[in-house]
């Protein structure tokens, strides 16, 4: 046995297909020295069993580009390494038996071509010229996609470690890990049952085992595994040569040709979970029991969808565990708590769909300091350390599984477990029989006055009138928002204001009672977050950051402090509450409460005053475009200051009407309008920079300025009252693509649809330019607005 390498740069810890693209990509890109170590055999755990379906079609154009790429290398490898990898381009077909899936296909082909994917529409008389043996009885509509296709997942490994291996990197097989080690919170190296190898960097890719390893380095790897069942059959005549991949997702299924038979495979509403405790260490190529009482509602689908199946003889029923997050996609990128620790695990059955461009990501993320495009989606900094819990875990992947399949309606929330983090306002909220959603583990007001279950729908919403009131009581009166889930990072010490000064684009050294709105960008200027601060003290700070940014900024935040500055972060979070009072009779409620200063205060100004005796931080913004404060208490003080309000006439209001007012004010959103790839200047945001000093992105941002790049955020105002924009749609002008939706509703203050929209070929004249955006295949006329709506 071949000895253990004393160091080596990067340590790859799992012989799965995520783990031999990252080594590959490493080597590819001049790391000769990195090695990959597999406690057992490449391929072992889940990737050998894989079904190994390759559809290029994601929910954003970046995950969409990662499986482009996976597409081109599989395609390829053969050529470049000489090693066979079973890839089959035979292009996919996703049927539709229901109008709302039609639409949710019909979207998804729409999407394909803003993102440079081939797709398109084709009618129920098509259908049959790809899959002559289908019952079409029920079929209404199709997609096609000629680009996608599958691969021999171990011949994949065994071209990748070829290609890896012919540039100096190293596999270990049967070398398991028993330990990683850190220093000051960073990497320094592994300890495996043949000795220690020191590293500069690990990358965690052990799919079932990644959640045991992340506890070993002390970060959190939410990952849980389910079992995953497809059938085999013997060889059926009238099936022979390849054949397009059946997406029949109404019916849970996807079908292939094997071998001269069929493989059928599902994704069941609601999945089996399974310890990877109970698996145990030595699970390597073998499979879990069949169950055949779980599997035969799929098997009676699949027997209507292809009637030869009722006298087929079956191979197998194969049931493998793979691994699955909370939210359904997976981890890419380094860990929040770990420095030079990266995670590439949890992926939700599309592994060898992704590994090729996920594996790609993470090589450049380790060269280079960061990734080759923004993929918040799979950020690992996502999920709040709750989700440490196995119980949690086991509770929520089921579900996750069944998500597959699901029609991706607007509202869709998770059902269990809930209740994770709550606000004090929980049970104030629940009295106006409020209609609460999940995030970022918060339970989240979405509106109130819930009478009934509501459906979900493309169309317009069950809770439209609900929405509609709390605006009207917003704009025509006052309303009581619940923000109290908002991240506060506190920011101290002698340094404090130097220390933001150079992360922050805002200039921090500002007047004791002003906040600033800032971003922090990357050293490319792009925007890794935007909060607003105020200074409570000379050496201190507290930012307000999004809900689901907690972990990340306090991460970017502590990795740019230097050894040098004497600064202290804490994450307050949870000892504060914050409540937004929006409206024309805020002033009055002021006054009736004894704090009839506030209405002295201009916008970003703050001021401490006390309500019904509880100390109060009462700020002049909103984020609804209406007069008011938010307001930050104490936690144990919340519903003191929440009657108070209430008592007095205001309101309880949830999100959606709070995102309607945003998007008719064209305040922005991250992960919608902003991410790590476009900077202040290209969404309006200039106004939040200091020219005068130095910040992290300036060069590159004045590069920007000099070059004259111009705003791409705009606002659409659709034509048709009845259209029902949802975020992610198309924009066309002229027939061209030139942008997509990112985040819409219905504009109750201007009586019309809305969505914000970021454009990458801008025109020469954009106000009032009139474009149209495609909604579920159907076009729908607007006109670009580049100032607020409203």
């Amino acid at each position: 046995m071949t000895d253990l390498p004393v160091h080596a740069s990067v340590v790859v810890i799992g012989g799965g297909v995520m783990g031999c693209s990252t080594l590959y990509h490493l080597a590819k890109a001049g790391i000769s020295d990195a090695i990959l170590v597999e406690r057992n055999q490449l391929t072992s755990g889940t990737t050998w069993h894989s079904a190994a379906q390759v559809r290029a079609l994601r929910s954003t154009k970046n995950l969409t580009s990662l499986i482009r790429y996976s597409i081109e290398l599989y395609a390829g490898l053969e050529a470049q390494t000489g090693q066979h990898t079973g890839w089959i381009n035979k292009g996919s077909l996703s049927i539709a038996t229901t109008e709302d899936r039609l639409i949710h296909i019909k979207r998804q082909a729409a999407l394909a071509k803003l993102y440079g994917v081939r797709a398109q529409s084709i009618d129920k008389d098509e259908v049959k010229e790809y899959w002559p043996h289908m019952n079409t009885d029920d079929v209404i509509g199709a997609v096609w996609s000629p680009d996608d296709g599958r691969v021999s997942p171990t011949d994949l490994c065994a071209a990748l470690t070829k290609g890896a291996r012919s540039r100096g990197a190293r596999i270990f097989e049967n070398t398991a890990i028993e330990g990683i080690l850190t220093r000051y919170g960073t990497i320094v190296g592994v300890e495996t049952d043949r000795g220690t190898i020191k590293c500069d960097a690990v990358v965690l890719c052990a799919g079932l085992w990644s959640r045991a390893l992340g506890v070993m380095a002390g970060t959190l790897v939410p990952v849980w595994p389910c079992e995953h069942f497809y059938l085999l059959t013997e060889p059926l005549e009238g099936i022979s040569g390849n054949l397009p991949t059946l997406s029949d997702h109404d019916g849970h299924l996807y079908i292939r040709d094997d071998s001269g038979g069929l493989l059928v495979g599902c994704f069941e509403p609601l999945g089996k979970s399974i310890s990877a405790d109970k698996l145990g260490p030595d699970f390597a190529f073998q499979l879990l029991d069949e169950d055949w009482d779980h599997f035969e509602p799929m098997m009676r689908n699949a027997m209507h969808r292809l009637p030869l199946l009722e006298s087929a003889r079956v191979k197998m029923l194969l049931n493998g565990p793979e691994s699955f997050t909370p939210d359904g996609s997976f981890l890419l990128g380094e860990s929040t708590e770990v420095r030079n620790l990266f995670l590439g695990c949890g992926m939700n059955s599309i592994g060898v769909a992704a590994a090729g461009g996920a594996g790609m990501a993470l090589a450049h993320s380790i060269q280079y300091g960061h990734m080759p495009m923004d993929l918040h989606e799979v950020d690992p900094a996502r999920f709040p350390s709750v989700w440490s819990s196995a119980e949690l875990l086991a509770a929520r992947v089921p579900e996750v599984l069944g998500s597959h399949y699901e029609i991706t309606y607007p509202g869709r929330q998770w059902t269990k477990p809930r209740h994770l983090q709550v606000s004090p306002l929980y049970d104030d909220f629940g009295r106006e029989s409020t209609h609460f959603g999940q995030i970022f583990g918060w339970e989240r007001p979405l509106y109130t006055g819930k009478s009934t279950r509501h459906e979900l729908t493309f169309g317009k919403p069950q809770w439209h009138e609900n929405v509609a009131r709390e605006v009207h009581a917003a704009h025509n009166a006052a309303a009581i928002f619940d923000l109290s889930s908002f991240g506060k990072i506190e920011v101290e010490g002698v340094d404090a204001c130097k220390f933001l000064n150079r992360v922050c684009t805002g200039q921090m050294d500002s007047q004791s009672n002003r906040a600033i709105y800032t971003s922090m960008l990357n050293d490319r200027g792009g925007i890794e977050s935007n909060f607003i601060a105020v200074r409570l003290e000379p050496d201190r700070y507290r930012l307000y950051v999004a809900t689901a940014a907690i972990r990340k900024d306090l991460s970017w935040l502590e990795r740019n402090l230097c050894d040098s500055e004497n600064v202290n972060l804490f994450n307050a979070t949870e000892l504060y509450s914050v409540i937004g009072l929006a409206g024309p009779q805020s002033a009055s409620i002021a006054r009736a409460l004894g704090v009839e200063t506030l209405n002295e205060l201009e916008y970003f100004e703050f001021s401490h005053v006390k309500i019904s005796q509880c100390p109060t931080l009462a700020l002049r913004v909103s984020y609804v475009g209406e007069a008011g404060w938010e307001l930050t208490c104490l936690a144990n003080d919340a519903r003191e200051v929440y009657q108070n309000l209430h008592r007095l006439g205001a309101q309880p209001a949830g999100l959606y009407a709070q995102n309607s007012m945003r998007i008719e004010k064209r305040y922005l959103a991250y992960g919608y309008e902003l991410d790590s790839q476009i900077s202040p200047l290209e969404a309006g945001l200039g106004f939040t920079v200091d020219w005068s000093k130095d910040f992290i992105g300036k060069q590159a941002l004045l590069a920007q300025r000099d070059a004259g790049v111009q705003n791409r955020v705009v606002s659409i105002v659709f034509d048709d009252v009845n259209a029902v924009p949802l975020g992610d749609e198309p924009v066309q002008q002229r027939g061209k693509m030139i942008g997509k939706t990112t985040s819409a509703s219905f504009g109750f203050r201007i009586g019309a649809p809305i969505a914000l929209a970021v454009i990458d070929k801008l025109p020469n004249q954009m106000e009032e330019l009139l474009v149209k955006v495609d909604i579920g295949g159907q076009l729908f006329s607007g006109r670009v607005l580049t100032k607020p709506a409203f």
